[in-house]
C-alpha cells in the first residue's frame, strides 16, 4: 500500500497491493532490465551468431537467430522489456531487417548511461548528448556510404547474402541462390517515380509449404494462391486465361430484412427451385459473356453456380483473401468488380498459365507468366516446418535489405566497419561540442562498438584487441572500409570480401535504439497497481533478469 505523508499525517493514495519506485532506483531498474533483454540476443549477431529455441505454452518450438522472432515470442512481461520488444517490432516493420542491432545499441545506450548518472550527470543531459549524437551519426553514415542502383546486380546479391548470413538455412550456394530469388522479385515489382525507385514490399508474397529441399524454393511470375479450384468437373490447366476478379457472392443472398415464402403445393415448390437455378445460370452466363475463363471470388459460390460454371468450361476459385485479390489484380492487370452486371471484358486480367498443382497432398492454385506483374510470389519449401520458417524469416529480411537498399540507393561497409566510422567521428564531435553533453556524445559512440566488439566474441577473437586494431585501422584514409571478417577470425577490408549493408537499415537502427532508450531514462518514477514485483537489485551485465523474471507477478 503505497503511502505518503504531510504534515505528520499519513494519506493513503495507491490501492492496497500497489508497488511504486522513485528515482534513481527506477532508473537503475530499467536500465537493467533494458540491458538483459539486449543480452538475450546479442548472441545471435552476424555470421558465426547461435540460435535460439523457444517453446510456446502449446508446445510449438521455434528455432531461429532473428532478434524480432525472438523477442516476439518471449512473451515478456516487464514494461521496460515490452519497451525494447517494440524496437525490434519498429525495425522489423520499417526496413525488414537490422532488427537485432538495434536492441544491442539500445542496450549500451542503457549502460552507458547509467554510468553516466552514477557520475552525478543529469539524464537531460544525457538525453540531450544522445538526440544530438544519433543526427550526427546519420550524417557520418551517409558520409562513408556507397552508391547502389538496381542495375548492380552483383552488389545487390552481396547485400541479400550479408543480410542472411547468420540464418541456419544451408551451405553459400544455397543462400546465393535465394538471393538471385529475392533480387529478380525485387526487381519485377520496383517501379520508377522520377528519380526515385519505389518498391512495395507487400507485393512480393511469400507462400510456404513443407516438403521438399530449401533449394526447391521457386520463384513465380505471378500469384500463388493457398486453395483449390472450386468444382472436379473445372480444367486444371488454363493457357493464356482471361482472369476476373469478383467481389460478389455467386449464390442467392438472403433479404436484408425479415421475409417469408409460403409455398403450399410441389408445383409451387418447383417453380421456387427452378427459379433459382435460373439465377444462378444467369449469374455463369453473365461471366462467360464478359469471355472470362478464370475467375477469383472473393465470397462463396452455390454449388449450382459451380456446376453451370464448369459446363462452360471456366475455372473458379472462391473464398479468396482480400489481400490476394489484391495481388492478383497487380499481377494480371484485372479489375475488382462488385456486380456481375458491370463485368465486361476490359475487367479481365491476363495470365499465360493458371493451374492447379498437387503439393505435398494439398491442391493450389499457380496464376504464372503473367505480363510485367507489378506482384510475385516466391514460394518457400523446405524439409520440416522450422527449415521453412527460418526460410521465409531469411527472405523477408533479404526484401527488407534490398528494399531499402534501392530506396536510398547507398550502402555502407558492414563487420561493424560503419559503426567504428560513426564511433570515431562522434568522440571527435564530441571534442567540439563542449559541456557535459560531450560525455554523452562520447558515450553514444561507445554504444555502436558493441557491434563489432559482439561480431568478435562470436568469432572467438579478444574484443578489446578488435577495437584497438579496428580504430588504429580508422586513423587512416582507407581505414573506414576495415571490419571484422567473422570467417578468418581478424580485421579485413570489407570492400574486398564483399561485406555490405544498406545505410536505410544503420539509420533505421540508430533513430530506434535512440529514441527507445531516450524514453526509458526520462522514467523516473514506476507505479503499478495491479501487485507487479518491481524489478531492481541487478546491474547492467549481470546473469538473467534482475528481481527474479520478467515482471513476476504475486
Amino acid at each position: 500500500m503505497a503511502e505518503n505523508q504531510l504534515g505528520g499525517q499519513q494519506y493513503l493514495i495507491l490501492p492496497e497491493g500497489a508497488t511504486r519506485m522513485l528515482g534513481r532506483e527506477a532508473q537503475r531498474a530499467n536500465i537493467a532490465v533494458g540491458y538483459a533483454v539486449a543480452s538475450i540476443v546479442r548472441s545471435t549477431l552476424g555470421p558465426k551468431g547461435m540460435d535460439k529455441m523457444m517453446v510456446s505454452e502449446l508446445g510449438d518450438i521455434i528455432i531461429t537467430n532473428d532478434g524480432a522472432s525472438i523477442l516476439e515470442e518471449m512473451n515478456v512481461e516487464h514494461p521496460i522489456a515490452k519497451l525494447m520488444v517494440e524496437i525490434a517490432k519498429n525495425q522489423d516493420k520499417e526496413v525488414g531487417d537490422g532488427t537485432t542491432t538495434a536492441v544491442i545499441i539500445a542496450g549500451e545506450l542503457l549502460k552507458n548511461a547509467g554510468d553516466l548518472i552514477e557520475k552525478g550527470i543529469n539524464p537531460n543531459t544525457i538525453i540531450k548528448g544522445y538526440d544530438m549524437a544519433a543526427e550526427k551519426a546519420k550524417e557520418l553514415l551517409v558520409e562513408c556510404s556507397e552508391p547502389v542502383n538496381l542495375n548492380d546486380e552483383d552488389k545487390l546479391e552481396k547485400i541479400a547474402q550479408v543480410s542472411v548470413g547468420s540464418k541456419n538455412i544451408g551451405n553459400d550456394s544455397t543462400r546465393k541462390y535465394l538471393s538471385k530469388l529475392s533480387i529478380q522479385a525485387i526487381k519485377q515489382v520496383a517501379e520508377k517515380k522520377g528519380d526515385k525507385i519505389t518498391i512495395d514490399k507487400d507485393f512480393i508474397k511469400l507462400e510456404k509449404k513443407e516438403g521438399g529441399a530449401v533449394e526447391d524454393t521457386q520463384y513465380i511470375n505471378g500469384v500463388l494462391i493457398d486453395k483449390e479450384v472450386a468444382h472436379p468437373g473445372m480444367p486444371k490447366l488454363v493457357k493464356n486465361a482471361k482472369i476476373a476478379l469478383l467481389d460478389v457472392a455467386l449464390e442467392i443472398e438472403k433479404t436484408e430484412t425479415d421475409a417469408r415464402i409460403e409455398i403450399t403445393s410441389p408445383e409451387q415448390m418447383q417453380a421456387f427451385l427452378q427459379q433459382e437455378e435460373k439465377m444462378l445460370k444467369a449469374m455463369a452466363d453473365k461471366i462467360a459473356k464478359s469471355t472470362a475463363n478464370v475467375i477469383f471470388v472473393q465470397k462463396g459460390i452455390d454449388d449450382v453456380a459451380q456446376h453451370y460454371l464448369a459446363k462452360l468450361g471456366i475455372v473458379a476459385v472462391r473464398r479468396v483473401k482480400k489481400s490476394d485479390m489484391e495481388k492478383l489484380a497487380k499481377a494480371t492487370g484485372a479489375r475488382l468488380v462488385t456486380s456481375l452486371d458491370d463485368l465486361t471484358a476490359g475487367d479481365l486480367g491476363f495470365a499465360g498459365n493458371v493451374e492447379e498443382k498437387k503439393i505435398s497432398g494439398e491442391q493450389m492454385v499457380f496464376v504464372e507468366k503473367c505480363k510485367d506483374p507489378k506482384s510475385v510470389t516466391i514460394f518457400v519449401r523446405g524439409g520440416t516446418k522450422q527449415v521453412v520458417d527460418e526460410t521465409e524469416r531469411a527472405l523477408t529480411d533479404q526484401i527488407g535489405a534490398l528494399t531499402s537498399s534501392l530506396e536510398i540507393g547507398r550502402y555502407v561497409f558492414g563487420g561493424g566497419s560503419a559503426e567504428e566510422y560513426v564511433a570515431k567521428g562522434l568522440r571527435e564531435y564530441a571534442n567540439n561540442v563542449g559541456g557535459r553533453e560531450q560525455l554523452a556524445i562520447q558515450a553514444f559512440g561507445d554504444s555502436l562498438e558493441a557491434i563489432p566488439k559482439t561480431l568478435a566474441d562470436s568469432a572467438g577473437m579478444d574484443s578489446i584487441d578488435t577495437i584497438v586494431q579496428l580504430r588504429s585501422k580508422m586513423k587512416g584514409k582507407e581505414g573506414r572500409t576495415f571490419g571484422v571478417d567473422v570467417h578468418k577470425g581478424a580485421i579485413s577490408d570489407m570492400e574486398k570480401i564483399g561485406v555490405i549493408e544498406p545505410v536505410k537499415i544503420k539509420q533505421q537502427a540508430i533513430s530506434s535504439a535512440t529514441e527507445a532508450s531516450v524514453q526509458i531514462l526520462r522514467i523516473d518514477d514506476m507505479i503499478s497497481s495491479k501487485g507487479t514485483r518491481p524489478m531492481g537489485g541487478g546491474a547492467p551485465g549481470g546473469g538473467g533478469m534482475p528481481g527474479g523474471g520478467m515482471g513476476e507477478t504475486d
